[in-house]
């Protein structure tokens, strides 16, 4: 039997301050918070800590979650890998709501870098009060035959080499 999952129920995330992750979310992305959970124990390894676990909710029903883990030492960042690496990308339905988001960020003082025209997106990156690196995106290409055709072809490249893959060698340039 094979399964391919439906969609995303959440992701989940640890944050410094649940009350200050709240009001970002919340006030500056229009997310909802739609679920929070509160224990002494960790509920799949049964192990003490103390915990909040809030859930924000996007458009589609899917949820960005955080904890906050007081009694842990300070959250901190994999200092192996570029800060640009790991983030969050949150899909916007067009451009107008993109640059919408960025004047209320700007003014509620986020630093906002973008909008930038990449492969398959237009985006703008910002960092939250924990210091998750956020991306907002507006799609330019809808993944089809051709972009997933591509993406193997640059897959097979790059491990043969681990070397970029211009979009002038492929059939379909993104």
């Amino acid at each position: 039997m094979t399964f391919t999952p439906t969609g995303l129920d959440h992701v989940a995330y640890r944050c410094k301050d649940a009350v200050e992750t709240a009001e970002f979310y919340t006030k500056l992305l229009d997310m909802r918070l739609v679920a929070a959970v509160s224990d002494s124990h960790v509920q799949s390894t049964k192990e003490r800590c103390p915990h909040i676990h809030v859930f924000f909710a996007m458009q589609d029903g899917s949820c960005v979650a955080f904890f906050e883990t007081p009694e842990e030492p300070p959250m901190g960042r994999d200092p192996n890998t570029p800060a640009w690496v790991q983030h969050l990308a949150l899909q916007v339905k067009d451009r107008e709501t993109l640059l919408a988001a960025k004047a209320r960020l700007e003014a509620a003082g986020v630093q906002v870098i973008g909008p930038k025209d990449g492969h398959l997106c237009v985006s703008i990156y910002f960092f939250d009060p924990s210091g998750h690196r956020l991306e907002l995106t507006n799609r330019k290409v809808v993944p089809d035959e051709r972009t997933e055709r591509d993406a193997h072809r640059i897959l097979e490249r790059w491990a043969q080499t681990r070397q970029p893959v211009h979009d002038v060698e492929l059939e379909h340039s993104i």
